[in-house]
């Protein structure tokens, strides 16, 4: 167990910025979420709010935390983007040597959350994470921009490194190595798919009475609806 600086604490708690922090809050009063207006399916519930984030024009709405966890139960948490949803899951796109990419070859299990503030709701979902087909990460990479294409060779993410003119020279060297010819994905570079086991909905509502539905999966393949209190 990590012992707690209490004198640490105090230092930083005798700031009068503490107390600034602490009365920042805000009211939630947009809207409602109850179980008789819910989807019986958690993805097309999801895809009834996406839709509405669409619509809402939110900024980034594909923006979601990606927590993981080492085999030892250490938890990292990042933002990345979300780049397709369907009935299997949720797919997003990284370097597999990165850290997460570690954490998640030790312990398959993730939970991604999206915040939706404009809308004023939140979506958390807690599932099993694999590896996309070779075929489907082969189809993404070719989609995304020739720079993005450089710099996924270019990273070797989540590795210490000496300073940004490697990076920019690592760059510019594997550019001119694919200089007049097509980017192809690097073998370590690819997509994961979460296949949720709990999916949460959260509407926020006055006095911190937030509206809580949380669907689970059945060993049979439905999906239990439960309410949480807030």
């Amino acid at each position: 167990m990590i012992p707690l600086r209490r004198d640490l604490f105090i230092f930083v708690t005798d700031f009068d910025t503490m107390n600034s922090i602490a009365d920042i809050r805000k009211e939630y009063k947009l809207q409602a979420l109850s179980e008789k207006d819910i989807l019986a399916e958690p993805i097309r519930q999801f895809d009834k709010w996406w839709q509405e984030a669409q619509v809402g024009q939110l900024e980034e709405a594909n923006a979601m935390t990606l927590a993981t966890a080492s085999s030892d139960g250490i938890p990292s948490a990042r933002i990345v983007l979300l780049k397709g949803f369907s009935q299997e899951g949720f797919s997003f796109f990284t370097n597999y040597n990165s850290f997460k990419g570690q954490q998640l070859l030790e312990n398959p299990r993730a939970c991604l959350v999206f915040f939706w503030k404009e809308l004023e709701r939140q979506v958390r979902i807690t599932g099993l994470v694999g590896k996309l087909s070779e075929a489907d990460s082969d189809a993404y990479f070719a989609s995304r921009p020739e720079g993005s294409q450089i710099g996924a060779w270019a990273s070797p993410q989540s590795q210490v490194i000496s300073d940004r003119e490697w990076l920019e020279e690592n760059e510019s060297k594997i550019r001119k190595q694919f200089e007049n010819k097509p980017v192809h994905r690097p073998s370590f570079w690819g997509g994961y798919l979460l296949r949720p086991i709990t999916i949460e909905f959260w509407q926020g509502r006055p006095n911190r009475l937030h509206d809580r539905i949380q669907y689970n999966l059945q060993k049979d393949g439905t999906w239990l609806t439960e309410r949480l209190a807030p």
